[in-house]
């Protein structure tokens, strides 16, 4: 039988988080999307501290009307604001097993558009 959609999403994350590891010169930026929400945080692993985070629930953008696609959007373009404010300008980028299309991918060019270089 074939991998059921957590156990295959499951392997990815380990395969990726093998290679990437946030440091404090370029911490890795985390991604978690749930069926309504998005989630992002931007993580030091030598310290194991929560930079920044930004997500569809925070009270300024849970007030916006879109798409999911336009909300994931808006929070990549939050966290890179509040990412440039703590002086992070590089991140590793860590999509979470998720495939980079969909909200993944609409956060991470919205990271890009507000400034993050990944």
């Amino acid at each position: 039988m074939g991998l059921s959609k957590t156990e295959r999403r499951d392997r990815i994350r380990k395969r990726i988080r093998k290679i990437s590891f946030g440091t404090a010169e370029r911490p890795r930026l985390s991604v978690y999307r749930s069926n309504s929400e998005i989630y992002a945080q931007v993580i030091d692993d030598n310290e194991g501290k929560t930079l920044v985070a930004a997500s569809s629930r925070d009270k300024e953008l849970s007030k916006s009307k879109g798409t999911k696609m336009e909300i994931a959007a808006l929070v990549g373009k939050a966290l890179a604001e509040k990412a440039k404010k703590a002086g992070i300008e590089t991140v590793a980028f860590d999509r979470g097993g998720n495939l980079y299309h969909g909200r993944v991918k609409s956060l991470a060019e919205g990271a890009r558009e507000g400034g993050l270089k990944f």
